[in-house]
């Protein structure tokens, strides 16, 4: 900032000195956030900039997982994908000016009917769209790692032992290469699971390309090839990815580029209808991952979505259920044997409906223990996965070469503990009453032959050699109960514990769901076999118990995981035994760390808005965490004073004051906002005098659709726009796009009020008034920036976040 003064005393622009220490013009998430936010100068007169944030010290799950960098003068930065950039906030607040109230009062009755119908045929759109995206990347997986299967089964049938490992980690190494180049050079922010993203834009948090076609096109590809690369992630945590980008694709509000300008589709260039769609989106998308439909609206209910209504309930459940229709009928088309290798299962992906449970008071005892395990298992993993996260961050920053170089690196290790850990099992001879044919034939079953003699079977390799989808099935077969050994068991689950959490972070998207349920499973199933004498469960139940353990353990959900497993396995009779699992590991998981989702978001510096109000904030008001000085505009403002303020500083939102002579004393006329105010100079409606107007030519010149938020990346720039000197010395009217209604707050509000209030109204700008009459009408303005606990403990270093 070059510190240039605006014409009136109190809109003074911040210099670039300030007691002595320098100022960093840094604004709030918003790509601009308030206006009032000059310099990140604290109190104490402390020079630290608030953003840039300091890994040293205990490196806690708390701190973000920005260490010191460059200082970003335009936005908050955090971390998306693997690269760091810029976020801004969302508008969901209506912004009620006299070009909405006019639009509003002339909507017909046939217009909103579009608009609901419209709405509707959208989520419809959604559904079909996910739910064939869903059966799209079965099939590719089933097919690409069953051929790679059939190849490698072939060789060794030969006795080319070696020659089949080359062949395996070969087309391991190429697949998981693949993956992660085009995710490194096309859309990094396609890495990981996608869930942490589509839960802080849902918050109200936005970053560049998060939600972008290219990132949709690497989620969907790049899933595909690193699940067949034989990688210990799931494609569930970016189907969820997926369906968001395909909702948020739907929702763009038409496009000139593409030539898809109907006019029905401007009534979604806005927030609030994305935010919903978005929503359907990530419920879809668990519905298509999990062939889970009721599953898919509580995952939006409990874990994606933070604001929900009544009306929202009615279109995520339609839309899973269009999910559910579609995947039936693609997956009833394959039963005929058209689709190559994919597996002969129905919407039930694990069914244990045949087994009928019994339990007594011993198995609820062996119940909680399982529950502790999942637990402390859970919050382990967690924590362990933060810190190699933070270690990947290193090595991740250096550019998609390196990234592409740790892919690799990791698919070396997995495949050599695939292919090589079943040699250290023993050969077990094929059971006489086995339902399926042993040694299995083809690429997938319950018992593999892998180097073991006719009528043997390898344990491990059931479990290794296979798609996760498999191995999970033989893991909860029932009526095996001596088929794996114990050592088996032991060696899988350290194995899938360890590679899930060093697979996590690498440039490919990858979920987490499927290495926890497979881990869960085979320590269940550890736990089903040592309690067997006293239990009358079948191992194969334990093993769904010990799933749903782990699962409470890290993703510390209970509700939407309890109907997802049900869902999942079609085996009701579980459900107390489920429920009470669930529960017992997420509080005892609780008590180390939170969940994994949550300490991504955080690790990654996106600033999510929790529900309740953090406890220091009950000892301080809203007007202490607001700093000054204030950039206002006058309600008839000069236009080289806007374009100098849009200029030199990237705020998004700027308070409009009416002053003598146009009102009696300083009067708080409302809020404006940058992109409204872009669009009202790029139409050029100035006057030569300084007066103010009925605002009946902008009402003329402009409709409230001009004013409509355009789709990813589309927006208005101050440097688009070119001014002669005479226009920059005339004046524009600026009542007809001022918000006169914005939220406020007196100052001397609790801040933990203020934080509560501001994210129970999805807001984005929460103006602050002061208390006393004499001063200014305004006191500031609070944006997401101000609740984050980095802020304020820079401000308030002795406050303690356990206070």
């Amino acid at each position: 900032m070059d510190g240039h003064p605006s014409p009136r005393s109190h809109h003074q622009l911040p210099p670039a000195e300030r007691d002595g220490s320098f100022g960093y013009d840094i604004e709030s998430m918003d790509g601009g956030g308030s206006a009032w936010r000059g310099v990140a100068t604290g109190r104490n007169g402390s020079s630290e900039a608030l953003l840039q944030y300091d890994d040293e010290g205990d490196g806690g799950p708390r701190q973000p997982l920005l260490r010191k960098r460059t200082i970003n003068t335009t936005s908050q930065i955090a971390i998306v994908g693997a690269n760091v950039c810029p976020i801004e906030s969302l508008d969901y607040e209506i912004v009620e000016n006299d070009l909405f109230k006019q639009d509003w009062r002339s909507r017909k009755k046939k217009q909103i009917f579009q608009y609901i119908v419209l709405k509707w045929a959208l989520v419809l759109l959604i559904g079909m769209s996910t739910g064939i995206v869903g059966f799209f990347n079965n099939l590719a997986v089933e097919n690409i790692a069953g051929l790679k299967l059939l190849l490698t089964s072939d060789l060794m049938l030969k006795q080319r032992y070696f020659t089949a490992f080359l062949a395996y980690g070969g087309c391991n190494l190429v697949l998981a290469a693949t993956a992660s180049a085009i995710c490194a050079y096309i859309a990094p922010a396609a890495a990981g699971s996608g869930i942490p993203e589509v839960k802080a834009y849902l918050n109200g948090v936005d970053a560049y390309s998060i939600l972008a076609p290219s990132t949709l096109f690497v989620k969907i590809f790049g899933s595909i090839l690193g699940v067949s690369a034989g990688f210990v992630l799931g494609k569930e945590g970016p189907m969820v990815h997926t369906g968001a980008c395909i909702a948020n694709l739907l929702g763009q509000g038409g496009s000139r580029k593409y030539h898809l300008t109907w006019n029905w589709l401007r009534y979604f260039k806005n927030d609030r209808d994305r935010r919903d769609l978005i929503t359907c989106g990530s419920a879809a998308g668990v519905a298509a991952a999990f062939r889970a439909p009721v599953g898919g609206v509580l995952f939006a209910l409990e874990e994606a979505a933070s604001w929900w209504r009544s009306a929202l309930l009615w279109r995520t459940f339609f839309t899973t259920a269009v999910v559910a229709v579609v995947l039936r009928a693609l997956i009833e088309f394959c039963r005929s044997g058209k689709c190559g290798l994919f597996g002969k299962g129905g919407l039930i992906m694990f069914d244990l409906s045949s087994t009928i449970p019994t339990y007594t008071a011993q198995d609820v005892v062996a119940i909680v223990v399982l529950g502790i395990i999942g637990g402390v298992f859970g919050g382990l993993f967690n924590f362990l996965l933060d810190r190699i996260l933070r270690a990947y961050s290193f090595i991740n920053e250096r550019g998609p070469p390196f990234k592409i170089l740790l892919t690799m690196t990791i698919s070396i290790i997995t495949s050599a503990c695939s292919y090589g850990l079943p040699w250290l099992a023993p050969c077990t001879p094929c059971p006489v009453d086995a339902v399926e044919e042993c040694p299995t034939i083809g690429r997938s079953g319950n018992f593999k032959n892998f180097q073991c003699l006719p009528g043997h079977y390898n344990g491990l390799a059931s479990l290794f050699f296979n798609t996760n989808d498999d191995a999970i099935r033989n893991l909860f077969s029932s009526g095996t109960e001596k088929e794996f050994h114990m050592s088996t068991l032991f060696v899988f689950f350290i194995a899938i514990y360890c590679l899930g959490l060093v697979t996590y972070g690498i440039a490919v998207p990858s979920g987490l769901f499927i290495p926890v349920i497979l881990a869960g499973a085979a320590y269940g199933r550890i736990v089903g076999t040592l309690l067997g004498p006293i239990s009358d469960l079948d191992p194969g139940l334990f093993a769904l118990l010990g799933a749903a353990s782990f699962l409470g353990g890290t993703m510390r959900m209970t509700v939407s995981v309890c109907v997802i497993l049900l869902e999942l396995t079609n085996d009701l009779h579980m459900l107390p035994l489920v429920m009470l699992v669930l529960l017992i590991s997420k509080t005892i998981a609780d008590c180390f760390n939170k969940g994994v989702y949550d300490q991504i978001v955080v690790m990654k510096g996106l600033p999510f808005m929790e529900a309740h109000a953090e406890p220091y904030m009950k000892h301080l008001v809203a007007g202490d965490v607001v700093s000054g000085p204030l950039i206002s505009f006058s309600g008839v403002e000069k236009v080289g004073n806007i374009v100098h303020a849009l200029r030199i500083t990237g705020h998004n939102g700027f308070p409009v004051v009416d002053e003598p002579p146009v009102s009696e004393a300083p009067e708080l006329v409302g809020l404006v906002l940058r992109s409204h105010l872009l669009v009202l100079l790029k139409g050029k409606t100035f006057m030569k005098e300084q007066a103010k107007t009925s605002g009946s030519f902008v009402l003329r010149r402009f409709g409230a659709f001009d004013f409509a938020k355009p789709g990813s990346g589309k927006g208005l720039k101050i440097e688009d726009l070119d001014f002669t000197d005479e226009e920059l010395e005339m004046y524009v009217d600026l009542h007809p796009i001022t918000n006169t209604s914005p939220y406020t707050v007196v100052e001397t509000m609790s801040l933990a009020k203020a934080a509560v209030l501001f994210r129970a109204l999805g807001l984005r700008h929460l103006l602050v008034v002061p208390k006393t009459p004499g001063r200014p009408p305004i006191v500031g303005i609070l944006t997401r920036h101000d609740f984050m606990p980095e802020h304020i403990l820079g401000l308030f270093p002795n406050l303690s976040k356990s206070h």
